[in-house]
């Protein structure tokens, strides 16, 4: 976890994915290209000259039947996996995993270094703070923010002298923070409270007496969940003032779509300020002077045309991570002075591989790369001569590099599937890495294995997947499978640890995630590969994935099963309603699911830069080609679990709501389709542990009951 809450295009989609439990409000500037009438089975729409039925829009009204409903689906799933035998033979052995100590890599401010620290099953992290007397206290414990735990630590930003943290809270996992303030010597809260915030990290300024901040006017509508957010502005709050004094830095009235990320130079010497429109990759980028108290804000770069990640800056020149005219990623020089694109430099050209990350530490351009998936590290100079290549202790996932441009050293991450996240510390000086915290853990990673392959979509195209398991499992054909996925808004699904999944190992079962076009495990053409009408990709690569799983007698499709969260929750809707006969089981989580009107609430109008709109006439067909809702048909389903949470203001509860309704109503097969409602939850973010154990003891129970197996009463060894 990140000491910084970065605002990202990528935070910004699934934090957009959403509304709330009921009473969504219409974007009203959206115009409907529709007309419609409400009939005995629901509303039906007109749009763009087809007829298209939403027999269950009643559920997004807030209304004692849209409640009543809900109170008794809730109760009917609850009583359905309460009856499966051994469940909390799955809990105990994944608590069991679970319960080890967890330390994040440092981060250094001052004389102070910060850290996560959890015990083991502690409902939410704990931030610590080594002095240099190496004396550890505790700076923040967000477990006592509330009895539950439902209230979480949402971001922290620790000033540049580390007297001072700024820290998000969000509750019951929405995205609404309010950020306020602790003296790290003291641990006293300060009486600084900053509300009305949602993508947005809070920088501090050189002199560490005030933050930027983005933020939102508070919402008119009367829902805070659920109303539609537009208008970001960009303040700076003095410490010791109320917000009502803050000073108003940047705003765009006249494109009230645009979201801004504020960031403030290593050196305090410049406001940078990147500017999303939507979930789009693509973005503007602004500066301004915090050395002259006149300077204005100066528009760099105006065409929504490519990435442009800053990375640092010596004096005028400002480096960048882009993908202008290289998808894979290039970092790239701009003298301020001379701005005309005809002067910018390339410092590190595209390769092959695509750039996950970068960091300039040591006046070096220290690169994180992906090759199939797999993590890379390489050291450049600033003039982008290259070093040498990190040494790394696996094939896994790197996380990092963190460090800061005057030291000579930094830290990064490792874990894998079957590997929990062990940090190493990187020095320039021997040009190797030592090991800094390894994990005391329960299970030997030696015992399972996590192989990648490669198989062929629909399309021909080569398509990784990462399949784990217990070593000596026989590959019959036999074996209870969950094939998890997401493929969508550029996000790499790269390997990560999870307790849960050992547990689900031990179980007898084999773990496989594949890397679907959408995501940019081969940069943003991979990523472009599954967007707009090219989303049937996703699909494909998916189905494709199962086909391979069962081709090569890793398992069959009556003990597959189906699983994806957010973006992922809109592939298990299409594999239900597309590929119903192969898969035994499938759990739409928090998914986006009607295609068709996702855009009118919230900020899911963010979106239509992945999937379009259906306004749009040019891009309603494919919508709703594909869109799970509205492609429910009377016919056998497997068995369902649609997953939603009362708070979630990224992806709707109530899509969650009518996919479910429908899905129940025109089911003509024996199998059950339940809902998994939770209380006090959002998105998942901030999710208490016993929560989390909760929710994949569910999700064990539920396929193993439906692949026809019995849960075994004891679990490991």
């Amino acid at each position: 976890m990140a000491l910084k809450a970065i605002i990202s295009k990528q935070h910004l989609l699934i934090a957009g994915l959403g509304l709330t439990l009921m009473g969504c409000q219409h974007n009203s500037a959206t115009v409907e290209q529709s007309t419609q009438a409400v009939s005995a089975t629901g509303v039906v729409e007109t749009i763009h000259g087809v007829e298209v039925a939403d027999p269950y829009r009643f559920l997004e009204e807030e209304t004692d039947a849209t409640h009543h409903w809900v109170k008794q689906q809730q109760l009917a799933g609850q009583a359905y996996l309460a009856k499966i035998d051994n469940k909390q033979a799955i809990v105990d052995r994944i608590t069991e995993l679970w319960n080890f100590e967890k330390v994040t890599a440092p981060s250094e401010h001052g004389d102070n270094t910060f850290f996560y620290r959890n015990d083991g099953l502690q409902a939410q992290s704990v931030l610590y703070v080594k002095n240099s007397a190496g004396e550890e206290t505790v700076a923040l414990d967000p477990n006592g923010f509330s009895t539950d735990g439902t209230v979480a630590l949402s971001g922290v930003s620790v000033s540049g002298d580390g007297k001072t943290i700024a820290y998000g809270v969000s509750k019951s996992g929405s995205d609404w923070q309010q950020w306020q303030f602790v003296d790290v010597a003291t641990g006293n809260k300060l009486s600084d409270e900053l509300k009305w915030i949602k993508f947005s990290s809070a920088e501090w300024s050189k002199d560490n007496q005030g933050v930027y901040y983005s933020r939102y006017d508070a919402p008119e509508g009367g829902n805070l969940l659920a109303d539609v957010n537009f208008n970001q502005k960009v303040y700076f709050h003095k410490l010791g003032t109320s917000q009502s004094q803050d000073v108003l830095v940047y705003e765009r009235p006249q494109n009230k779509d645009w979201g801004f990320g504020a960031e403030v130079s290593e050196k305090g010497d410049y406001l940078l300020i990147s500017i999303s429109q939507g979930t789009d990759s693509r973005n503007r980028f602004f500066y301004k002077s915090l050395n002259d108290a006149n300077a204005k804000v100066v528009e760099l770069i105006v065409d929504l045309e490519a990435e442009y990640s800053f990375l640092g800056n010596d004096k005028s020149v400002f480096y960048f991570k882009t993908d202008l005219n290289a998808p894979n990623g290039k970092v790239i020089a701009i003298d301020v002075n001379r701005p005309a694109k005809a002067n910018w430099k390339t410092i590190i050209p595209e390769s092959q591989d695509p750039i996950s990350n970068i960091a300039i530490i040591n006046d070096h351009l220290v690169v994180s790369y992906l090759h199939d998936v797999l993590g890379q590290l390489s050291i450049f100079s600033m003039d982008g001569v290259k070093r040498q290549d990190v040494d790394l202790p696996g094939k896994g996932k790197i996380a990092g590099p963190y460090g800061k441009r005057s030291k000579d050293y930094f830290y990064y991450t490792f874990n894998s599937y079957v590997q929990p996240q062990t940090t190493y510390k990187f020095d320039f000086k021997t040009g190797k890495s030592s090991l800094y915290a390894k994990p005391t853990i329960s299970f030997n990673p030696d015992d399972y294995v996590s192989d990648q392959v490669f198989y062929t979509s629909k399309d021909g195209t080569r398509v990784p997947m990462m399949v784990s398991y217990k070593k000596g499992l026989k590959l019959d054909g036999n074996n209870p499978t969950l094939l998890y996925a997401y493929g969508g808004f550029a996000i790499s699904l790269t390997p990560r640890f999870s307790p849960a999944n050992i547990a689900w190992m031990d179980m007898g079962g084999i773990y496989a995630v594949p890397n679907l076009r959408g995501g940019a495990e081969y940069g943003e053409s991979w990523h472009q590969a599954g967007m707009f009408d090219k989303k049937q990709n996703v699909f494909d690569d998916y189905y494709a994935a199962a086909e391979y799983l069962i081709d090569n007698k890793y398992t069959n499709s009556k003990k597959l099963g189906a699983y994806g969260r957010s973006n992922g929750g809109l592939l298990m809707g299409a594999a239900l309603t597309q590929r119903p006969e192969l898969f035994a089981a499938v759990l739409p989580a928090v998914g986006v699911l009607d295609m068709l009107r996702f855009h009118k609430f919230t900020i899911g109008w963010a979106w239509t830069s992945e999937y379009g709109s259906a306004d749009v006439a040019e891009q309603f067909p494919a919508l709703l080609a594909y869109s799970p809702y509205h492609n429910i048909s009377e016919r056998a389903y497997p068995a369902t679990m649609v997953m939603t949470a009362d708070h979630d203001d990224r992806v709707v509860p109530l899509h969650s709501f009518k996919f479910g309704a429908l899905l129940q109503d025109r089911q003509k097969g024996d199998a059950p389709v339940i809902m998994r409602i939770e209380s006090k939850a959002g998105h998942g973010a901030g999710k208490p542990t016993s929560m989390k154990i909760d929710e994949f003891a569910d999700i064990y129970s539920f396929l193993w009951h439906n692949f026809g197996l019995k849960v075994p009463a004891k679990i490991g060894q």
